[in-house]
């Protein structure tokens, strides 16, 4: 079961556990996850289902190409990593 990990960064935010759910794609996978920790949803992604600007997303270490309907293919043994991109200057 593809497994999702949160860098310590949301932990200052809300409780964010590493998660296994299952899914073919990230939007599943992201789903079931979000069941699980609905507290997680908004943050991670936008009122439109897209991940948001300032989140990054990484399917067994490439980034995700689709941020709007996370089409992305997970395996079973996928890791996926989320974390609070950095901007700025």
């Amino acid at each position: 079961m593809p497994r999702v990990i949160f860098t310590n960064q949301l932990a200052r935010f809300l409780d964010a556990p590493a998660a296994s759910a299952p899914g073919a794609t990230l939007a599943e996978v992201f789903g079931n996850v979000f069941a699980a920790h609905p507290q997680l949803r908004s943050y991670i992604l936008d009122d439109q289902g897209a991940v948001r600007q300032h989140v990054a997303v990484f399917i067994d270490g490439v980034q995700v190409t689709d941020r709007k309907k996370l089409s992305d293919s997970v395996m079973p043994e996928s890791e996926i990593y989320v974390f609070q991109a950095l901007s700025g200057g």
